[in-house]
């Protein structure tokens, strides 16, 4: 027998609340979600697959709208399969942007972190004030 989840156990499982859950369903998202004789919602293992895909897009900044056609296009790959290529790598480029950014920024952050620690130890032991150096 298959084992399934509740939408409880899938929202604790993702960090999702129920709601977010329901609209992926609405979205076309989170397909053949069944429900029991009492009306609830049950989950299975390829809702969990698709769910983990669905986060990891849109944590690199994918939309609902491109989500939802990245799963239309992955019905028929063969059709579309230039389709997925060109979707995934436009959302490469943006990932990888966002990385060369988050690196510069990180890099100017660690920078900071510095200066003001040396301000500290310049207060501290009465020396004078370290000037702010870019890098």
């Amino acid at each position: 027998m298959m084992h399934t989840y509740t939408i409880r156990e899938i929202s604790e499982l993702f960090s999702l609340p129920a709601s977010t859950l329901r609209y992926y369903e609405s979205e076309g998202l989170l397909p053949l979600v069944e429900k029991n004789s009492s009306g609830q919602r049950i989950y299975t293992k390829e809702h969990i697959d698709r769910l983990q895909c669905i986060n990891c897009f849109k944590r690199t900044g994918m939309t609902i709208p491109q989500l939802r056609k990245f799963f239309e296009y992955e019905t028929d790959e063969a059709l579309y399969i230039n389709d997925i290529i060109q979707l995934l790598e436009d959302q490469e480029k943006q990932l990888d942007e966002k990385l060369r950014q988050l690196q510069k920024d990180s890099a100017h952050v660690h920078h900071k972190v510095r200066y003001y620690k040396a301000i500290r130890h310049a207060l501290e032991n009465d020396l004078p004030l370290p000037e702010w150096k870019e890098e």
